[in-house]
């Protein structure tokens, strides 16, 4: 062993060294670790420590070097004297408490500031449920007028069923009159929603009593309340499918569910055999000279033809069907389309007389002008006028705010104009936010693919709108297709699609979104919106309802298919439509729960991107709805309202009481007549236009190929005169083309 080994060896540290600890038992390791709990539990805390280093600091004298000394010796302050007093003169003995303002430097605020947040955020949250229940609330109120009213339909139309039965016309034992039939009655004439008088020639019906309650002993049913006759009326006979009545405010129409209606097919009168055979006869015979022509041209013509062949290696740029159908059927027909207009389009329309010498391909205006009957305007309301608190107010938006903004809203496009739009139309159509875009047929095809994606699923109707169409597919999302308002069918491709989930993998989607129209434009059909909704209470899709067509034209307070039906608009996802119809506007809007909006405020490019709508524009809508929800203090919209529906149900009862076969719901302001054969197109329409009715036809691609139609579209804006001439008209012209083909004449 080394000296310096030695030397540790034997040093003090060694021999002072502890020696190492026994092991201890659990119970010994048990006490020692209580010990020393108790022992830190004696610790005092954050809080003692500052009160002893407080009274600490406040024992201790204050040197003379210390600048705060310094300052209140030359502010006056002399030592042994206090730094305040109480109310009764006596030294403060506590220190003062320090408050820290929010926005101030120092310390405590980053606690005062996050104490404030809190405040806010409890405020705010406050708010957000108080307005979510007077929302729920409203709702309720507002359904339940709703149910009461549609009682009030049922009991009348029961009441009407009973006087035909009993042949009951004139002095009835109990009649029970609303007040306006009781005005009109006294008055002996009837207004259009503009207040124009219109003469109705006397029928023999015109005496029977609106509404008759018939008892055995009088007086028995006046003393019954008014819910127990409405039971008793609806004991006694079946209701009738569609119920046309006057209730306490106006006119409605109002349709209950039937299981009859979940078959769209069984609405509609199949086409004759000898129609449908000639319809295809037709077609053939212009599809084989349309090619005998084309071949003879290429072959003895080829500078005229040249367009047709590839040229220095080039194909032709339009597909062959494409090139063939507009040059050989669309061309030759071209005039009764695109007919250019001037003015206002409202109940009348002047269109520009035009003239054609290279047979439709050219087109020059001659000077003339004819005004005509307008059945081709989607103006449902009437809103389309150069006269009227729209007009004025319009002119007054675009003197203050001109006519653009020039900027997305994104960017400094976005005005008070519309958000004040958008909380009118959420309000409407009873969503909780709302959002609106400057285009129609752009609202539907930006707002889908924002909503759904690869892995996701699109069911839709198979007659739904171009702009449905093209959305679905830049989503990205699997399509599938049911027959038009055929809810048999669409369950059926529910069950296969969610069982057997997506293709390939088998996974289950990531969401399901049901596509479907209010009001189908060119069907002039109606959703089966109840029955839709118990498919999506058992099957738990999200449903995307486009009511382009139907806000404003159906329902009691023009509220479209959820008014119609009397549904919640709680149980339709997204509400979508548009402001060109019933509001004589332009533009589109989506309506839903406020977290779908301000997602798709973020992700729908034609929000985001595209010019937003101008403040006349906003103006017009602005009013023209005000004036439906009874906002302007006056009944106008509700007989603008009451008028479209009397015209929609006495014209399309006329034209089938004639025999045309006509498509369409009741109540529908689209009525289509159906036209089968393509030469009867230009025909229809030419004859029209010589006896001032403009109308639009319609035929393939827009339509089946054998059903080719005239499309009416009834306005608020037409008087009965203007109805009973049309329909002397197309009378003639149903004879003239032999279109009354239908088997149920006058039903």
């Amino acid at each position: 062993m080394s000296s310096e080994e030695e030397q540790d060896y034997m040093s003090a540290d060694f021999v002072t060294a502890e020696t190492p600890r026994e092991e201890e038992t659990y119970s010994q390791k048990r006490k020692r670790q209580i010990v020393q709990q108790l022992e830190r539990g004696k610790t005092k805390s954050r809080k003692v420590l500052e009160a002893e280093a407080r009274e600490e600091g406040l024992a201790k004298a204050i040197e003379d070097d210390n600048r705060g000394k310094r300052m209140l010796l030359k502010m006056g302050f002399k030592e042994g004297s206090t730094l305040g007093q109480t109310d009764n003169g006596a030294a403060l003995r506590q220190p003062l408490e320090v408050v820290m303002r929010a926005g101030k430097k120092g310390i405590g605020l980053e606690s005062v500031q996050k104490e404030a947040q809190r405040q806010q955020e409890a405020k705010q949250m406050h708010q957000e449920v108080s307005h979510r229940v007077d929302f729920r609330k409203k709702q309720m109120e507002r359904f339940s007028e709703e149910k009461i009213k549609r009682q009030v339909h049922a009991a009348s139309k029961l009441c009407v069923d009973l006087d035909d039965k009993k042949g009951i016309t004139d002095n009835p034992l109990t009649a029970l009159y609303l007040e306006e039939q009781k005005a009109a009655d006294a008055a002996k004439e009837e207004r259009n929603a503009f207040g124009e008088l219109v003469v109705k020639p006397a029928k023999e019906d015109d005496t029977s009593p609106l509404t008759v309650f018939e008892t055995e002993q009088e007086g028995e049913q006046e003393d019954s309340s008014f819910k127990e006759r409405v039971q008793a009326l609806r004991q006694s006979t079946d209701a009738a499918k569609y119920w046309v009545v006057l209730t306490l405010a106006h006119l409605s129409l109002t349709r209950p569910v039937t299981k009859k209606y979940d078959d769209f097919e069984r609405e509609l009168e199949q086409t004759p055999l000898l129609v449908l055979v000639s319809t295809y006869i037709n077609y053939f015979v212009l599809i084989l000279f349309g090619h005998l022509r084309d071949f003879l041209g290429m072959t003895f013509k080829r500078d005229e033809y040249r367009h047709l062949r590839k040229s220095n290696g080039y194909a032709p740029i339009v597909s062959d069907f494409d090139s063939f159908y507009t040059r050989r059927l669309y061309t030759r027909i071209r005039d009764c389309w695109n007919r250019p207009i001037t003015g206002v389009p409202s109940r009348t329309v002047t269109l520009l007389e035009r003239t054609s010498k290279d047979y439709n391909h050219t087109f020059t205006l001659t000077g003339n002008k004819k005004e005509v009957l307008n059945f081709s305007s989607y103006n449902y309301l009437g809103f389309a006028q150069k006269e009227g608190p729209c007009a004025t107010a319009v002119a007054e938006t675009t003197q203050k705010c001109g006519l653009g903004l020039s900027a997305t809203r994104a960017e400094t496009g976005d005005s008070e104009l519309h958000h004040e739009l958008e909380q009118l139309v959420a309000r409407f159509v009873g969503k909780e936010d709302a959002m609106v875009i400057s285009m129609g047929y752009a609202t539907n095809s930006t707002t889908i693919p924002a909503l759904v994606g690869k892995g996701s699923l699109i069911i839709s109707d198979e007659l739904n709108h171009s702009s449905l169409i093209f959305g679905a597919r830049l989503s990205g999302a699997a399509i599938r297709v049911f027959k038009h308002n055929n809810m048999s069918d669409f369950r059926s491709v529910l069950r296969e699609c969610i069982s057997q989930g997506q293709p390939r993998t088998h996974r289950p989607w990531k969401k399901i979104l049901v596509v479907v129209e209010g009001l189908y434009s060119m069907e002039g059909s109606i959703v089966n919106l109840p029955e839709m909704i118990e498919l999506k209470r058992e099957f738990r899709f999200y449903l995307y309802v486009d009511e382009a067509h139907s806000i404003g034209a159906l329902g009691e307070n023009g509220g479209g298919v959820c008014d119609f039906f009397g549904v919640d608009p709680a149980e339709v996802d997204i509400l979508m439509g548009t402001f060109t119809k019933s509001f004589g506007g332009a533009g589109g809007y989506i309506a839903g729960d406020k977290a779908v909006i301000d997602h798709l405020r973020l992700t729908n490019h034609a929000y985001v991107y595209a010019e937003p709508i101008s403040p006349p524009v906003i103006q017009q809508i602005i009013t023209s709805m005000k004036i439906i929800c009874g906002e302007d203090g006056t009944d106008d919209g509700r007989r603008r309202i009451k008028q479209l529906a009397e015209n929609s149900l006495y014209f399309a009862s006329r034209l089938r009481e004639m025999g045309f076969i006509v498509y369409g719901d009741e109540g529908s302001p689209v009525i289509p007549l159906l036209l089968f054969n393509p030469a009867k197109l230009p025909a229809f329409s030419r004859e029209c236009l010589k006896r001032g009715i403009a109308v639009v036809v319609v035929g393939y691609p827009a339509t089946p190929i054998i059903t080719s139609r005239a499309r009416f579209c009834l306005s608020a804006a037409h008087t009965r005169a203007d109805l009973d001439y049309t329909l002397r008209e197309l009378d003639e012209v149903g004879d003239l083309l032999m279109l009354k083909v239908s088997r149920n004449k006058g039903m």
